[in-house]
């Protein structure tokens, strides 16, 4: 249950069917800043402040996604999230079902596909998650205490060392207490069996495996202070003065307009990063669109910027199509990859400038009408390549309803469920040299109105 004045349940929460839940060359005065924020500085040109991931790296943090291995390919997917993030989450893949099905067997398939996608790519990965009361295989709890004890402390070893090196942070301890204004520990077979020790437990088994990476405690409903974040501030508190290893807190940052952006937000991350560990941004998505969407999202960004402490941004999934809230809008980029007002506050407040593009992927789309009749006219949309050749490139023409496009040619349509917005990609004509064009055309069917189609951003590589 979600008590009403807290937000949806996280995606960790929702039962639903498995759906498993990107460069810049900086000074070397800024990588070394990098490093100490487990980030690597990429390489790239200045241009690359054009990017979500570039923009936060010149800023010394990282800006990634929480990303699906079933997602990958499909390629405007795998190219949004290569150009834009320089860190990713897998979603479900790390998790305990889905790395330790049965007791003693590991299985890192889907999990490494992410991993080796990420690390060609330069991308940095966030570990999720290693203890966590769901997505537990049924042999869990039916574990007495020492048997309890010894799964979850080889669990933790097991998929570290998998990992090791490879990971810059880990959500070692996910969502370990109640919501509610007691701050009471949540039940969940490792609190019930093992009791409060259990997460210094698993802190200090997830040292032992992999000393480099860094070791964080993940929640929700954490954003603001209140008992939940008292109780979470608290254990870090603790932990601090007694040595207990952890390096890190995640706050999953789950937003809509019944649980906007709190006015201590700032100051929350603060007072957890005066403890003298990192915060993480680590599941932001934020319900709605326009001007308000994009002004919560800038709020976030600009809380993190002013903390030093807050070494980076993870949203919550590439697509509002792939978003654990089903029919909702919590993301930067639309179902067909358009990017959304919010992504532009995002970019604008990093210091990055959209007006750039990284080198081999600019382009502009412009749209002009064609012949009209009666009950339809044609639409021209002149694809032209910016400051260096492109490859591909991709945008979007959406009519307004009831129009209807009934024929296209010189380029490759999909379209999204409401037949309204069309996704167009190159047919033989995706290759352009510096400053040259190419054309699509498509009919639209009025169907009692002439408005003119809006045309998408071009995006390009």
């Amino acid at each position: 249950m979600v008590t009403p004045t807290s937000i949806d349940p996280p995606p960790e929460h929702r039962h639903r069917p498995r759906r498993p839940r990107t460069r810049t060359a900086l000074a070397l005065g800024m990588a070394g800043l990098l490093a100490s924020a487990g980030v690597t500085a990429l390489a790239g040109t200045a241009e690359a402040a054009s990017t979500l991931g570039g923009a936060a790296a010149e800023k010394g943090r990282y800006f990634g996604a929480a990303v699906a291995a079933n997602h990958l390919g499909e390629a405007p997917y795998a190219s949004t999230l290569n150009t834009e993030f320089n860190s990713v989450t897998p979603e479900n893949e790390m998790k305990w079902d889905a790395t330790e099905r049965t007791r003693g067997t590991f299985t890192f398939g889907s999990a490494d596909q992410i991993v080796n996608h990420a690390q060609s790519r330069g991308m940095k990965v966030r570990g999720h998650t290693l203890v966590w009361h769901s997505q537990l295989p049924g042999w869990v709890a039916g574990l007495g205490t020492a048997d309890l004890r010894s799964a979850m402390n080889n669990h933790i070893t097991q998929v570290m060392q998998h990992y090791k090196g490879k990971i810059h942070s880990w959500d070692v301890v996910n969502e370990a207490f109640q919501d509610g204004g007691s701050g009471a520990r949540r039940s969940s077979p490792f609190q019930d069996k093992l009791g409060d020790g259990f997460i210094e437990e698993a802190f200090r088994t997830a040292r032992a495996a992999d000393p480099a990476a860094k070791l964080c405690y993940n929640d929700y409903n954490t954003d603001g202070v209140n008992a939940k974040s008292n109780a979470v501030y608290n254990l870090v508190r603790d932990f601090k003065a007694r040595g207990v290893p952890i390096d890190c807190v995640g706050f999953q940052s789950h937003f809509n307009s019944a649980s906007p952006v709190p006015s201590d937000y700032q100051a929350n991350l603060q007072r957890f990063a005066a403890l003298g560990v990192d915060v993480q941004i680590t599941e932001l998505d934020i319900e709605g669109s326009g001007t308000a969407q994009a002004n919560s999202y800038g709020n976030v960004v600009r809380a993190c910027l002013a903390v030093s402490r807050c070494t980076g941004i993870t949203v919550w999934g590439v697509t509002d199509k792939y978003s654990w809230r089903p029919g909702g809008t919590p993301l930067l980029f639309d179902g067909n990859y358009t990017k959304k007002p919010a992504y532009n506050a995002v970019l604008t407040t990093l210091g990055g400038s959209s007006g750039g593009g990284t080198p081999g992927a600019a382009c502009t789309a412009t749209y002009s009408k064609a012949e009209e009749w009666s009950d339809r006219f044609n639409g021209k949309v002149t694809i032209t390549a910016g400051s260096s050749a492109i490859s591909n490139w991709t945008t979007t023409v959406t009519v307004t309803n009831p129009q209807k496009v009934s024929a296209t040619w010189n380029g490759s349509p999909s379209w999204d469920s409401s037949g309204n917005v069309m996704t167009m990609r190159p047919n033989g004509n995706g290759s352009l040299a510096a400053g040259a064009s190419t054309s699509f055309g498509f009919t639209v069917m009025k169907n009692g109105t002439a408005t003119a189609p809006v045309i998408g951003s071009c995006t390009a590589s």
